[in-house]
């Protein structure tokens, strides 16, 4: 990561590797991922993921809506 990429945008402290869970509401159930590799701000929180992370999540997502399933909980491989 370059210099400037280690800063927050939002608050200015640094940026680094971390693993965050995201969650997203399907309106009939629920998605719960674990494990998830993510760059998160150590003053303010803030998360970001990559796009190949993202692809994934949104693949786990569409798969829990397409089994129409409540609750689904998953850990990232």
């Amino acid at each position: 990561m370059s210099n400037t990429k280690q800063i927050c945008p939002l608050c200015g402290g640094k940026k680094t590797k971390g693993k965050t869970t995201f969650s997203a509401d399907l309106g009939s159930g629920v998605v719960v991922v674990r494990e998830v590799e993510a760059t998160i701000c150590a003053q303010c929180g803030e998360e970001w993921i990559d796009d190949a992370t993202a692809r994934q999540l949104e693949q786990i997502v569409n798969d829990a809506r397409a089994r129409r399933l409540q609750v689904e909980v998953a850990t990232m491989k």
